[in-house]
């Protein structure tokens, strides 16, 4: 066992810096954020307006405001000594190797003897920095190469140097996997590591087929978005976002320290890139790049002109039957596709296997290590390899070879000695060492499709759930529908696995998936459909079972765990608050959306919200109680969503006693290890709650009042405030005068009475229609 990281300094407040100093105190970690002193006057000026420009960015760098307090801010001249009592210094100055060498030889003589040092360096070599220091220092020195933004990428590449301590390599492993969240893969100490040399190839290749081959920006990022399981961004908007300075930086960079690279030429800077760089057409920085918004109108560049023009019809056939498959399948599809779509992806994809494999054993020794740098890095859903295998290995090699595409020595030598399907098979992946090794899943990993294999661990299912055996006295209800959603059959499913749950030996259960969000709310379009057809009876009946089984969740008799990451809004935010005991990824979003759709919260999650606030305020007197209601009021009356599993701590939709894990993969884990822990202890449900206290008319008008001065200030539509006076209705206790001790009941059957009308409201049935159809909220 490793000891973890206290404290940490960051060299260097640039945009990077301060974010991987925001990441490290947001686990935990008391950081010394310095930089160069300000040349005249207060020398933190450069920090600290570094510092105050980061806390501004969006999405948020950090869990919570809070964490802000264990960042120190410092410089250069007058604060290097605090590394003495450091146990990680990062180094994230610019890029330039001889300013580098200066801090390192600097700092050499203040870190105490076992400290680690690392550098952030994304393009210099990593071996150069410190070669010249003495072994001890180098022996504890390597690159630990951070994705922007640090928080929110995955991937952390670690680069050791040819001196650097297998020891120290290891407790970087293990502290980035468990402490700060990350993936991690160990590269070579090559240029531009492993991440950024396939995905800036894949990148000039988009931009070549635009300024070469006919194809618009449209078609091209249509054919490497979402299509092909690639972020939406696809090539030009990432490239926008990048920054159009920072790619041909990187490229420039890159093009001389590959000389020996098959596919050199392929980072040679087009002149239209260039071009667009010297007139300071930067991208989103400058507000434009490729793509310019104008008049809430999204153009494209035109490479002739330079001019911005709205996006032509796309020449790229019928796709909207192959948009509709599973991503395995889409890819086989387009693959074979006929027409200029399955042209494009073709060459496209074929390069990029070629250039991948040919990058072995360069950066890396193994093809799961690209896979997963490029999953984890540049959110592709399938890495080269994985997407090699599901084409077909000996399709791509033969359609290689007929497109005089070059294939790897290694690759050669796998057809040539080896009978061999793919690259991956099961739990092994095939290496240049010609044999398959084992791909090391971590032991606190729960593989779902590993255990859904073994038709003896499926216990129950229906088309949008089952009941999986987990081991050790321990099932997981696993719900699939679409977007996660709370429909009928997963809400029935869950009333029925409960029963099963009660006439068992099992010790308890947890509830979760696999995929990046818990639960997107309930299924609007079933209920939609309902109103529609104006079965209210009908809604009203699947809300009092839906709060019933939520409720019986809360008293079960065995002990029952959410095992949350990404979204879990509105009912899925009901269902986590009902669950006794969650495990959240530091990483989940969660929130009481409904009145963004119209509607509020009826499953329970007012009712909670009321005894949270009750329950956290000094005293159960209405001053004191006051506080915590309008704080609920404006939380939920905003459709506010926790930007993290610790906000939703802050904001009461998680309990104190909730489990917070930064590395999201191993929640499943954590969840059943606290099934298996609440049993041990002798698990007793939560004693009912019948007595919470509310407070009246008194603070209902209040919260109107609040309400009233929100629209007048035009923050909220009258609509809103509609909205509103229902919420606080029900928050307040309904007809109540004054404060009262009322039970769980009563407020659940004024949330019923006060949800189901509101669906024949006409600006409900809009806020719900447009959702379903543009996937955003309506204000109306």
């Amino acid at each position: 066992m490793f000891k973890p990281f206290r404290t940490a300094a960051v060299l260097g407040a640039g945009v990077m810096g301060s974010q991987i100093a925001a990441h490290l105190a947001n686990a935990g970690l008391t950081v010394h954020l310095l930089d160069i002193p300000a040349p005249e006057g207060d020398k933190n000026a450069i920090v600290e307006a570094a510092w105050k420009k980061a806390l501004k960015l969006k999405p948020p760098i950090l869990f919570t405001d809070k964490v802000a307090r264990r960042v120190t801010l410092g410089n250069f001249d007058e604060h290097l000594d605090r590394l003495a009592e450091v146990d990680w210094v990062i180094e994230v100055v610019v890029e330039n190797l001889a300013i580098k060498q200066q801090l390192m030889a600097r700092i050499e003589g203040i870190i105490s003897h076992d400290a680690i040092v690392s550098t952030n360096t994304s393009g210099l070599p990593v071996n150069e920095i410190a070669k010249e220091l003495p072994v001890s220092f180098r022996q504890r020195f390597l690159g630990t190469h951070f994705f922007n933004p640090p928080r929110y990428l995955k991937l952390l590449e670690l680069i050791p140097t040819e001196d650097t301590d297998i020891d120290i390599l290891l407790r970087l492993k293990w502290f980035g996997r468990l402490h700060l969240g990350k993936g991690i893969v160990v590269a070579k100490d090559t240029p531009n590591f492993i991440a950024n040399r396939i995905g800036i190839y894949a990148t000039m290749l988009g931009i070549k087929a635009f300024t070469d081959e006919g194809y618009t920006i449209e078609e091209i990022d249509t054919l490497t978005g979402t299509l092909v399981g690639r972020p939406k961004s696809g090539t030009f908007r990432t490239a926008d976002l990048v920054g159009l300075d920072t790619l041909v930086y990187v490229a420039k960079n890159l093009y001389p320290a590959i000389p020996h690279d098959e596919s050199r030429e392929a980072f040679r800077v087009p002149d239209l890139l260039t071009k667009l760089v010297e007139t300071g057409i930067l991208g989103a920085k400058t507000g434009q790049g490729f793509y310019k918004k104008e008049k809430g109108k999204i153009l494209s560049l035109n490479s002739k002109t330079f001019a911005y023009e709205a996006a032509k019809p796309m020449d790229l056939g019928e796709l909207k039957s192959i948009q509709k498959l599973e991503l395995p399948e889409r890819l086989k599809a387009l693959y074979q596709d006929k027409g200029s779509a399955g042209k494009f992806f073709r060459k496209y994809i074929l390069s990029i296997l070629s250039y991948s494999a040919y990058r072995i054993p360069e950066i890396t020794d193994s093809p799961a290590e690209i896979d997963r740098a490029m999953r984890w890095g540049f959110g592709w859903e399938l890495g080269p390899f994985e997407i090699w295998d599901i084409l077909g290995f000996a399709t791509i090699v033969t359609d290689m070879q007929t497109a005089d595409i070059p294939l790897a020595d290694w690759i050669i030598t796998m057809i040539e000695h080896h009978q061999v399907a793919g690259f991956y098979q099961q739990d092994r992946v095939y290496t240049p060492s010609h044999e398959y090794i084992a791909l090391n899943t971590p032991q606190d990993e729960i593989n779902l499709n590993l255990i859904k294999s073994h038709p003896e661990n499926i216990l129950w299912q229906n088309e949008e759930a089952a009941l999986l055996d987990l081991g050790d006295g321990v099932v997981l209800y696993e719900f699939r529908s679409k977007g996660n959603t709370l429909s009928f059959k997963v809400m029935s499913g869950l009333t029925e696995v409960l029963d099963i749950l009660e006439n068992s030996d099992h010790h308890g259960m947890v509830i979760g998936n696999s995929n990046v969000n818990f639960c997107g709310g309930v299924h609007l379009a079933e209920i939609g459909k309902l109103a529609q057809s104006g079965q209210l009876d009908a809604i009203a009946d699947l809300v009092l079972q839906f709060q019933n089984t939520l409720q019986r969740i809360h008293y079960f008799p065995k002990p029952i765990v959410a095992a949350v990451r990404g979204l879990a809004l509105g009912g899925g935010c009901e269902l986590v608050m009902a669950c006794p005991q969650v495990v959240a990824s530091a990483e989940s979003y969660i929130g009481l959306v409904e009145l963004s759709v119209g509607l509020i919260p009826g499953a329970g999650g007012i009712m909670r919200m009321a005894a949270w606030a009750a329950e956290h305020a000094a005293k159960e007197t209405a001053s004191q109680v006051q506080p915590f209601i309008q704080k609920v009021f404006e939380t939920v009356g905003m459709a506010k969503v926790a930007n993290s599993g610790y906000e939703a701590q802050e904001l009461g939709f998680l309990s104190p006693t909730a489990k917070i894990i930064m590395n999201s993969d191993r929640r499943l884990y954590v969840a059943k290890q606290e099934v298996i822990r609440l049993a041990l202890e002798g698990y007793a449900p939560i004693p009912h709650r019948d007595n919470i206290m509310v407070l009246g008319q008194p603070s209902k008008a209040a919260l109107e009042q609040a309400a009233y001065v929100f629209q007048q200030g035009g923050y909220i539509s009258e609509y809103d405030r509609f909205l509103a006076r229902r919420l606080a209705y029900v928050l307040t206790g309904g007809e109540l005068s004054a404060p009262s001790l009322v039970s769980e009941d009563y407020l659940l059957q004024l949330e019923r009475e006060s949800f189901v009308p509101l669906l024949k409201e006409e600006k409900t049935q809009e806020r719900i229609a447009h959702l379903l159809k543009t996937k955003k909220p309506l204000r109306n």
